[in-house]
């Protein structure tokens, strides 16, 4: 069975100041997920979901999802800010979204192999691709317990000049298995390495050689049910917090630390980069075109 690329492009962006999804980075006008879905074809995977919200299904169907339709299998979910477990209610002033965890839920309707899960707008290299599908695509022990794995990459190269980040440090055991997850959501770029600014008062130093997660995470379909019980965990602690987020790794993490999961760190020979301030565009734009120029992609990833 050919795994699944699933792609969480329901994000605005607030940080970028719009559709980021949408911005063209390539030589030919391509955006970030095009590169995504062009890696992931040439690395074998059969079928591509993405994680959209309803009110720009068209505009994302018309110039991004018809692209594809020609070379893979394409499927839409749907992140809805109301689809919450059995119980629980939108409380009022809430408008921003619960984060990864909830909109890796919205696919659990139409994703039933094993799958990458990825941001649409990071750019993770040919090499992450490849050996995620290798891994999705070799036996996993029946033991009881979910096998999971992660691409990581260094914090110095998952870093914005612009501003702060939120990134997953990561720690592994001396099996090269994850060990903990460390949600960090403001680190800054510093001369010496960076800085997690999060508490006032309690700056926590990082050299930059950190391991990290960016959300490139390969799952079994049995992370549906391991995360939906985990989401209403989080509802009943914190659903009346108008901006808590359920991210993740952090939940991946807790499956770890409950033995009930493990998770293997794939190493990439590739550099990371994203988009997530306007500043960090032209920089983007100049990876990519370096990766043009060396052949790694070609002008026109669709010809």
């Amino acid at each position: 069975m050919k795994p699944t690329l699933l792609i969480l492009a329901a994000g605005m962006g607030s940080r970028y100041g719009g559709l980021k999804q949408l911005d063209a980075m390539g030589p030919s006008g391509e955006v970030m997920l095009d590169y995504s879905v062009f890696d992931a074809i040439r690395a074998g995977f059969g079928k591509v979901v993405f994680v959209i919200r309803r009110d720009f299904e068209q505009l994302f169907k018309d110039q991004i999802g018809s692209r594809f339709a020609s070379r893979i299998a394409v499927d839409y979910a749907f992140q809805d800010l109301n689809d919450l477990p059995e119980g629980f209610t939108v409380p009022e002033g809430r408008t921003k979204p619960w984060g990864t965890t909830h909109a890796l839920l919205a696919a659990e309707k139409v994703v039933h192999e094993p799958f990458l899960m990825i941001n649409a707008d990071d750019f993770y290299g040919k090499d992450a691709y490849q050996k995620m599908a290798a891994d999705l695509t070799s036996p996993r022990p029946a033991d009881g317990k979910s096998h999971y794995s992660m691409v990581g990459y260094y914090l110095r190269n998952t870093l914005s000049e612009h501003g702060s980040v939120a990134r997953g440090v990561c720690t592994r055991g001396a099996d090269g298995m994850l060990a903990d997850v460390t949600e960090m959501t403001k680190i800054f770029k510093t001369a010496t390495g960076a800085e997690n600014r999060e508490v006032e008062g309690a700056f926590v130093p990082l050299t930059g050689n950190e391991v990290v997660s960016m959300n490139f995470f390969g799952f079994m379909p049995d992370i549906f049910a391991r995360l939906r019980a985990a989401f209403a965990e989080f509802m009943k602690e914190r659903g009346s917090d108008l901006k808590a987020e359920c991210y993740v790794p952090k939940e991946v993490d807790t499956l770890i630390k409950n033995g009930i999961a493990d998770v293997r760190v794939l190493e990439s020979n590739d550099s990371w980069f994203g988009v997530t301030y306007p500043d960090d565009k032209p920089d983007v734009v100049r990876s990519i075109r370096e990766l043009v120029d060396k052949s790694v992609y070609p002008e026109s990833l669709w010809g």
